[in-house]
């Protein structure tokens, strides 16, 4: 088959391809005022829960690469715990954890430990599309991991 009518399909595909409804505002990101960080933007994410026993998190998470998030890891006390996620620290933009009213913006992020019972929010947006986990360190289950994908 002659590669032009073969090309002259793929740029009409992909001219056609973002103008056919649904598709096209699911890939457009809706700003407000503030841009990315809009309360527009925002979503809340269901908590992690820290707990000696106590699975992460109830179910997966569905990101969209460009939106706000934010997210409480409450922990109960009942081990002294810790979430991390290098991998997912890495592909997301933290803008900032709260923690006891004290906001914090750092430059990067790795790990939260809890000595006792206490709650930190972390606000982000995801980043780089894939799939990442966090997880309390050293625990072998898949109940003690929280996954994310960035899509």
């Amino acid at each position: 088959m002659p590669a032009r009518p073969l090309i002259a399909a793929a740029l009409a595909l992909t001219l056609l391809l973002p103008a056919l409804p649904g598709r096209a505002e699911e890939n457009v990101l809706k700003l407000g005022f503030a841009g990315l960080l809009d309360r527009k933007n925002r979503e809340d994410l269901p908590p992690i829960t820290l707990g000696s026993g106590k699975p992460l998190a109830d179910a997966p998470y569905e990101l969209r690469s460009g939106g706000y998030y934010r997210i409480r890891i409450v922990s109960d006390g009942s081990a002294e715990l810790a979430v991390a996620g290098p991998e997912f620290f890495r592909n997301i933009w933290v803008n900032e954890v709260v923690i006891n009213d004290i906001e914090v913006r750092p430059m990067g992020l790795s790990s939260l430990e809890f000595d006792d019972e206490g709650e930190a929010e972390i606000s982000f947006i995801a980043i780089v599309p894939g799939q990442y986990t966090l997880g309390i360190p050293g625990a072998r289950g898949d109940s003690q991991l929280a996954h994310f994908t960035i899509r």
